[in-house]
């Protein structure tokens, strides 16, 4: 099936969580697309963040709000008036949900609800589409993709909180939204790597931070594997997905979004991949901490999408770990890193 971007150009698009990474790329992407996009979210995450390297403010109207904050929430989402919602505010980072619980909780499960509550509220919104996580399901450690009738039951506060988004989102759909006005799907993606992406306890921003410091790359779980994609392929999916509801109600549901199973990676081979597109000289140490329950085996299994839609990845964990290097390199040497997304943007969509 094929998806063009031009389905985008002229389109009201709310984007929750824009100043993230993930965020900050969907906007970059959408603003080139044509559309006209409103971001509501707290400021960048990350410091230095990519919201701000790259402009992103500029090419769209940025409102800093909290997610918690339904009034704001509503206040800017009414003026707005958007057709398609795109929810990604989120705390994402598995550690620090066993820090701050609680905020992870209501940043996660009431920022779902408020954002579903102003699309109750309205009548501009055609297609809903919240981002969720690979980790919603139950994990039982096994060596075969989760499919999305799968039990969900995330162990830590942040996979237990998305599990709970989703359950949320479900309730939403049968309750109100089952005359179809107004498609709504969830999308479960895995790790994601990209230029841009700052964030602590996350492999491949560690492995910058050492390279840009001249250190060994400090590796705290080696052997966990994850279903590693670019930041472009889940993005891409996203943008599908809610444009085909927008056209069909029929492709409403939930779906998988994951890599193939040749790059399902161990972590530590993922960093060998890093060091030899990086090259100078370095080298990584396992220096494994206890520290509190991760899984250590995750994978999906994206049939749906790909039987539904014809979707299939675009670039292999080789290609991905290639452009992280590119972006990178084009950052730290002073470079034009919007021409950098603009390009591989048009290389992956095939613009």
């Amino acid at each position: 099936m094929e998806f063009d971007l031009s389905i985008y150009k002229g389109k009201s698009v709310f984007v929750t969580g824009h100043t993230g990474f993930k965020g900050s790329w969907l906007c970059k992407i959408l603003s080139g697309a044509g559309a006209v996009v409103t971001g509501y979210s707290l400021n960048p995450p990350t410091e230095p963040s990519l919201f701000e390297i790259a402009g992103i403010a500029s090419d769209i109207t940025s409102v800093i709000g909290d997610i918690r904050d339904y009034k704001s929430l509503k206040a800017a989402f009414d003026k707005a008036q958007p057709e398609i919602v795109l929810h990604l505010a989120a705390q994402p980072i598995v550690r620090d949900s066993y820090k701050e619980p609680a905020y992870t909780y209501e940043t996660n499960v009431m920022g779902t609800v408020n954002i579903l509550e102003c699309v109750r509220n309205s009548d501009c919104v055609k297609s809903f589409l919240n981002v969720t996580t690979d980790k919603v399901y139950l994990n039982k450690e096994w060596a075969w993709g989760y499919r999305e009738n799968e039990e969900l039951d995330g162990f830590d506060p942040y996979s237990n909180s998305k599990s709970c988004s989703e359950l949320v989102t479900h309730s939403y759909k049968n309750s109100f939204f089952s005359d179809g006005k107004v498609a709504v799907s969830t999308a479960r993606a895995g790790n994601v790597i990209g230029g841009g992406d700052f964030a602590n306890d996350r492999i491949i921003p560690d492995c910058i931070r050492a390279a840009q410091k001249h250190e060994d790359i400090i590796v705290r779980n080696p052997f966990s594997t994850r279903p590693y994609q670019h930041v472009l392929e889940p993005l891409f999916a996203y943008l599908m997905i809610a444009a085909k509801q927008y056209e069909d109600n029929r492709f409403a549901g939930y779906y998988n979004v994951g890599p193939d199973d040749s790059d399902c990676f161990e972590t530590g081979a993922l960093v060998d991949l890093f060091i030899k597109h990086w090259g100078d000289g370095m080298k990584w140490i396992n220096r494994y901490d206890g520290g509190p329950h991760e899984a250590n085996f995750l994978k999906l299994d994206c049939s749906k999408l790909k039987t539904t839609f014809g979707w299939h990845p675009r670039w292999n964990l080789d290609k991905a770990i290639e452009k992280v290097v590119e972006w990178s390199k084009c950052w730290l040497n002073n470079e034009d890193v919007r021409v950098c997304m603009d390009r591989q943007i048009e290389e992956f969509f095939d613009l």
